[in-house]
């Protein structure tokens, strides 16, 4: 499957997406450096700064974009981090809470068969 990139370029869907973004810095490159050829500027100099300002535009964005990504994931990082205590403190409450309910229970049930004992026991009359 086929789509167009803003610039106009056919671009094949299927590619993998390296190469879809190698194609777009090709197209980039063509609209930058090909009108400063045209021109016909001496070789040399020149030219090796204006490829080298072109990549540290791209790499400049590039990186921007990682060191964004990185911050996002070390708030990240940090909040299931914080998360994870919580949840850890929530797990001990209720394992406390869960212990306690089983020791009262067994004592109401103790309490209850003693109830249930001293009941059915006779009683005797003197008489």
């Amino acid at each position: 499957m086929n789509s167009t990139t803003p610039s106009g370029q056919l671009v094949d869907e299927d590619l993998p997406a390296s190469a879809a973004f190698e194609g777009e810095i090709r197209e980039f490159i063509r609209k930058d450096v090909a009108p400063r050829r045209r021109r016909q500027e001496p070789a040399g100099e020149a030219s090796g700064e204006s490829i080298s300002m072109l990549v540290q535009r791209v790499a400049g964005a590039s990186m921007s974009e990682i060191d964004t990504v990185i911050d996002e994931l070390r708030t990240m990082r940090d909040y299931l981090h914080t998360e994870g205590e919580r949840v850890q403190r929530e797990v001990a409450g209720y394992a406390t809470l869960s212990q306690t309910a089983a020791a009262s229970m067994k004592s109401i049930t103790e309490s209850v068969v003693q109830w249930r004992a001293a009941l059915s026991e006779p009683t005797y009359r003197r008489e």
